[in-house]
């Protein structure tokens, strides 16, 4: 994506025009629209009612969710964290098994 595009969400009406849920904010003039149907939520469904919930307020609260590489590095650090600590495990469970067999 480059800098002046945006992704913004909205609805075909039943006339078939299109209502933005947010302004455009690119500078005055023409542009081209791919519409890409959205999958809709299960209406009624607590736990989709919560969620939206959450989201909505979110969005009212300016959140700005991590990106995919934010995510990976923390699954990165994360994976290397628990490695290294199962290494540290195994070295006890090594160095335990050679105190007993020296000291049976």
């Amino acid at each position: 994506m480059n800098p002046h595009e945006i992704v913004i969400e909205g609805t075909v009406q039943a006339d078939g025009t299109l209502v933005l849920d947010e302004p455009a904010r690119l500078p005055a003039g023409r542009v081209q629209i791919i519409v890409q149907p959205l999958s809709s939520l299960p209406q009624g469904d607590p736990f989709w009612d919560m969620m939206q919930s959450i989201w909505a307020g979110q969005k009212a609260r300016g959140f700005v969710p991590r990106s995919a590489e934010q995510v990976e590095a923390e699954r990165r650090e994360t994976r290397e964290h628990w490695e290294e600590r199962l290494q540290a495990i195994e070295r006890l469970r090594e160095e335990s098994r050679r105190l007993r067999e020296q000291h049976p």
